[in-house]
């Protein structure tokens, strides 16, 4: 299947029925992905096909797991989950905060290219960045254990907001070692259409 058949199917499975402007504007983020990561190196996955899989539908999958309307995205990479989630939901807005320069351009220019006037990213460490106005959620993609996730970020969460990091398998480890201010909401499976693999995502908050 193409590239665009496979969104399509993956996308029908994940019970999302976006309209085809933004599955085409999914696509061609991952056009400028490919065009970069030949200089880049933005994703160890060399073969784009896997790409609609491994980066856009398991990011997406993590839509149902996240409040609106202010999200971060912390260690975003080369903008996932936060640019998927960007072009899905026009009515957020997403603060995008990856500290790699090459990353954080790469994004930039996927902004700019694409147009998406509710993308902010930030090239600080998430430590040092200050949210004038509070995270509803922040999320992350395989950023760090769960103990490191949430001491990093704790000043970016308004009060009663959600932490939600996307994991591979149930992290029990890393669960146990929370510290006694955090409330685990919930550990869901994630089901990703063509990823053969364990997903899931833990959803916290403070106590």
């Amino acid at each position: 299947m193409t590239p665009a058949e496979l969104l399509a199917a993956g996308l029908a499975q994940q019970g999302l029925d976006l309209p085809q402007p933004v599955q085409a504007r999914l696509l061609a983020y991952l056009q400028l992905m490919a065009k970069w990561n030949r200089v880049y190196n933005l994703t160890a996955l060399r073969n784009p096909s896997e790409w609609v899989t491994h980066h856009l539908l398991d990011s997406l999958s993590v839509l149902p797991y996240v409040q609106g309307p202010l999200v971060a995205d912390v260690g975003s990479g080369a903008g996932l989950p936060g640019l998927a989630l960007a072009m899905v939901r026009h009515d957020w807005h997403v603060v995008s905060i990856e500290t790699v320069d090459k990353k954080a351009a790469f994004q930039r220019q996927v902004v700019a290219e694409l147009g998406l006037p509710n993308v902010r990213i930030e090239g600080y460490r998430v430590e040092d960045l200050q949210l004038p106005n509070k995270a509803d959620t922040v999320v992350s993609r395989a950023f760090s254990s769960l103990g490191e996730f949430v001491g990093l970020t704790r000043h970016l969460l308004k009060p009663g907001g959600q932490w939600t990091a996307m994991k591979g398998k149930p992290p029990r480890d890393e669960l146990a070692a929370l510290p006694g201010d955090i409330k685990v909401r919930q550990v869901v499976e994630l089901k990703v259409p063509g990823l053969h693999a364990e997903r899931c995502v833990v959803l916290m908050e403070e106590s």
